[in-house]
């Protein structure tokens, strides 16, 4: 019989769904995202396009992860603006 695979993201799963979470989620994107802006940087500074590119196409998704974590507290804020 086979056995069946944990859910391992099942944890964080449910701390993200708490405003915990979500801070937590929007902080490290936000770290993230000023790292990744730093390599932006440092990739214009030489002047080689490929890297330029390639620093901005990883730049985007983090910009977006960033992006739908601040419409969820936003919504919650909506949801329940007594406990904001």
């Amino acid at each position: 019989m086979a056995k069946k695979a944990k859910n391992r993201s099942a944890p964080a799963k449910g701390l993200r769904g708490g405003k915990a979470g979500l801070l937590l989620s929007l902080g490290s994107s936000a770290l993230a995202v000023v790292r990744a802006s730093k390599q932006v940087r440092r990739a214009r500074g030489t002047h080689d396009k490929l890297t330029t590119a390639d620093a901005v196409a990883g730049l985007l998704p983090l910009i977006t992860s960033a992006a739908l974590v601040l419409r969820q507290l936003r919504g919650r804020r909506r949801e329940n603006p007594e406990a904001a």
